[in-house]
């Protein structure tokens, strides 16, 4: 029995000829799904082109801060601090307070070594590189870390009223 099942079975056999490169046509459908993928394709490659050349522009324009500080301050007043201004704080000599804990300067991000001098400023108490934070308030005049202002607003007088004669 066993016998008459193997001849009712018939082995594969590859037919090679049935592979000619003549035979492989697209038609209809897929033919528009290869040209539709392919388009879409085209786009997205597009897409991702403009999307890194607008990064690009962004961090390019980001970069440029006269364009900024310009931009962000009102008319008639500088985006800094004038020099005399930046050298009324304090300077002072870092004392570290435990060895566990370094402090550093959030400018420049390097520890502080022991007796280097820092500069304080006023309100927040946060200390940096004398040199690191004078440039950063020749252009800005804010606290790098909590952004507190240290812009001294000069009272204006108050003109006193002159008496008028009586006639």
């Amino acid at each position: 029995m066993a016998s008459s099942q193997d001849s009712t079975q018939q082995p594969f056999h590859w037919h090679y000829s049935g592979f000619e490169d003549k035979s492989f046509h697209f038609h209809g459908r897929a033919l528009l799904l290869i040209i539709i993928l392919f388009s879409l394709l085209i786009l997205f490659t597009l897409l991702c082109l403009y999307a890194r050349w607008v990064c690009r522009y962004r961090h390019h324009s980001a970069a440029s801060p006269s364009t900024n500080a310009a931009a962000a301050a009102p008319e008639g007043a500088a985006a800094g601090l004038d020099l005399a201004t930046i050298n009324s704080f304090p300077t002072l000599l870092h004392r570290s307070s435990s060895s566990d804990e370094q402090a550093q300067c959030s400018i420049c991000l390097c520890s502080f070594r022991y007796e280097e001098k820092v500069k304080v400023l006023p309100d927040c108490n946060h200390a940096y590189h004398p040199e690191c934070v004078d440039e950063w308030l020749s252009s800005r005049s804010s606290c790098p870390l909590c952004r507190a202002s240290l812009r001294v607003d000069t009272p204006t007088p108050t003109p006193t009223p002159t008496p008028t004669p009586i006639p």
